[in-house]
């Protein structure tokens, strides 16, 4: 659609004013009736030989001594962004600091003795990896058996998240040894797997 002569004239006196694309696209559409896209706006200015103003006026960077000062804004704190394992220790009721022998940065060796014992029960977890996944929006599934015999099937979602999707005693919660064992035995079960 083309404008007519006066307002061609209109447009180069918003533009003038330091009117923005929007604002322009806006009062076309109010007070001439014209419907034009952003883009189609901004090809009309380039076509009148127009240059919008900046909201903010240029410094001139080859001297520095002209420069305003910068903003003194203290950076915000980044999300806390929650891994893998934090969410795992969620779903199984363990407390976000509670050591876990497969945090980075631990071994067997950073943990005294009777906390090692309660990390790895003696009965043991098990856990295994389908062979195949049939469950929708699961990467992996597989069963568990904790120490005190309860099984259960789990799986990983897409975005990492574990989850139990059968559990043998209804109301179950693992000992937080048991949870901790599930999620080491997880990781390496699933590593083996190349996830």
């Amino acid at each position: 659609m083309t404008l007519t002569p006066e307002q061609k004239k209109t447009v180069t006196e918003w533009v003038a004013a330091g009117e923005g694309l929007s604002a322009i696209q806006t009062k076309l559409r109010d007070q001439f009736q014209v419907s034009l896209t952003y883009r189609d706006v901004r090809f009309l200015v380039d076509d009148l030989n127009l240059d919008l103003k900046d909201a903010a006026p240029k410094v001139d960077t080859t001297d520095v001594t002209k420069a305003p000062p910068p903003p003194a804004a203290k950076p915000a704190a980044a999300p806390e962004k929650k891994g893998f394992f934090d969410k795992a220790k969620e779903k199984l009721g363990l407390a976000k600091d509670e050591p876990t022998v497969e945090e980075p940065g631990m071994d067997e060796g950073d943990l005294p003795p009777e906390e090692l014992e309660e990390a790895v029960p003696a009965g043991g977890v098990t856990v295994s990896v389908d062979k195949v996944t049939l469950i929708p929006g699961a990467v992996a599934s597989g069963t568990v058996t904790f120490s005190d015999g309860v099984t259960g099937k789990w799986m990983v979602d897409q975005y990492g998240r574990p989850g139990f999707t059968q559990i043998s005693q209804d109301g179950y919660r693992p000992k937080p040894a048991d949870a901790q064992a599930f999620m080491q035995e997880l990781s390496l079960a699933l590593q083996k797997q190349g996830f």
